[in-house]
């Protein structure tokens, strides 16, 4: 940094002290309160939304941060073909970076970007999901985000005037039925667990077998009169 400059009215003006000075007021911080003045008293799991600037496409960020370094990030995009590749050069640039450098860092995305900058806020003024958890969580903790089968929560609706709604995909899995009643409104669904399907085929059961053990389905399907393909019908 370079030496400091005054304005000639400046350097005319008498000295008037500065009387109290309590410094920032305390965050809450991994079951502390903590008076920041520097990045690295921060240590936080949190999460931040961005969105690009046409917002065709959107991101969801949770970094878990220890004393001031990234130590831990999920990057989750939606909507954008080109979004889910800037997603993974982000996981590569993010961890390892002050959450201040990071704020300042081209995270290749703007959704990313802006979702860094939420979750940048979230963090400094400590509205984090630990703040009152003493020492905060263990990395790799955002995991947990994802379920046992390490797959991003989507729900996927469409649905126009002329022929009401399509359920295509659930939390529960990728639907394969939409259940119907006798005045042809939605009671249940049938869905395969993409997640689960994968984890079995991966660990050698045969794929059909493996399809049929991840079908599942939710609420009154059973009791439906007509079962319609969401993406055909």
């Amino acid at each position: 940094m370079g030496e400091i400059f005054y304005t000639k009215e400046v350097n005319e003006q008498c000295v008037v002290r500065k009387g109290c000075d309590h410094g920032p007021a305390p965050i809450p911080a991994e079951g502390q309160w903590v008076k920041v003045k520097e990045v690295t008293q921060i240590s936080a799991l949190s999460h931040g939304i961005g969105w690009c600037a046409p917002q065709q496409g959107a991101c969801k960020l949770t970094l878990n941060v220890k004393n001031g370094i990234i130590e831990e990030a999920l990057v989750e995009t939606i909507g954008c073909s080109g979004m889910t590749h800037s997603a993974a050069m982000a996981a590569e640039i993010l961890q390892g970076k002050t959450i201040l450098e990071a704020l300042n860092t081209d995270l290749v995305c703007d959704a990313i970007n802006v979702a860094m900058r939420e979750i940048f806020k979230q963090l400094v003024y400590g509205r984090s999901q630990t703040a009152f958890s003493e020492n905060g969580l263990p990395v790799g903790s955002s995991l947990e985000d994802l379920g046992g089968v390490l797959r991003s929560q989507v729900g996927t609706m469409f649905a126009t005037k002329q022929k009401g709604v399509r359920y295509l995909e659930m939390t529960d899995g990728y639907v394969i039925g939409i259940g119907l009643d006798k005045n042809n409104e939605v009671i249940g669904y049938k869905f395969v667990n993409l997640g689960k399907m994968m984890k079995a085929i991966r660990n050698g059961t045969d794929p059909k077998e493996a399809y049929e053990k991840a079908v599942g389905q939710y609420g009154r399907f059973n009791d439906a009169v007509k079962v319609i393909d969401p993406r055909k019908e």
